[in-house]
């Protein structure tokens, strides 16, 4: 390999960083829509106490919650903090399990694969369209749709990382056995 090639290719440890990047930033903009979205909600109630009204506040809360749940998909599986069921899997061991692993990812990233697609499809003909809010707000569809857009593609290449991941035999943290014992 030519010193060329070796600034060209990417090196593991960098493409992961990369990712957990990804996964972090959407996480932090997942907190930040929960931010906004307690100012929206400490907002109306302050409205409602002082006999004020700003219009929106009751759509704005439910674009910034969606929002703060679509960006935050992806950082949570990879926390392992999604919900598994996990009763057939405890059973299994070795190839078999591995084998369900390999067949629930596939599974999963076939779904978000979908998911995304439309997400972001939807986005685009709201712009194109035109389309805005029939709420007092009047906004845009397609901005609030852009956070469920973003955090159903971030979900998608999560559920590609894992997958990799699980082939290759590196995946860790993939099931918690103290997990089933919470429930």
């Amino acid at each position: 390999m030519t010193a060329e090639s070796d600034v060209l290719a990417p090196s593991p440890g960098g493409l992961r960083r990369a990712l957990e990047a990804l996964y972090d930033i959407s996480a932090g903009l997942a907190a930040l829509c929960m931010v906004a979205l307690l100012v929206m909600v400490l907002l109306s109630i302050v409205g409602r106490q002082l006999a004020f009204h700003v219009p929106g506040t009751d759509a704005y809360a439910g674009y910034l919650m969606a929002g703060a749940g679509f960006l935050a998909l992806a950082h949570t599986l990879k926390r392992g903090e999604h919900i598994r069921v996990t009763v057939i899997l405890g059973t299994l061991h070795g190839r078999t399990r591995r084998a369900l692993e390999l067949w629930a990812l596939a599974a999963a990233t076939v779904l978000a694969g979908l998911f995304a697609f439309y997400s972001v499809r939807l986005a685009w003909q709201s712009h194109l369209l035109n389309d805005v809010s029939t709420a007092s707000d009047a906004t845009p569809l397609w901005i609030p749709q852009l956070s469920m857009a973003a955090g159903t593609v971030v979900m998608l290449v999560a559920l590609i990382d894992e997958l990799v991941l699980e082939w290759r035999g590196q995946r860790t943290g993939a099931w918690n056995p103290e997990a089933s014992h919470n429930e």
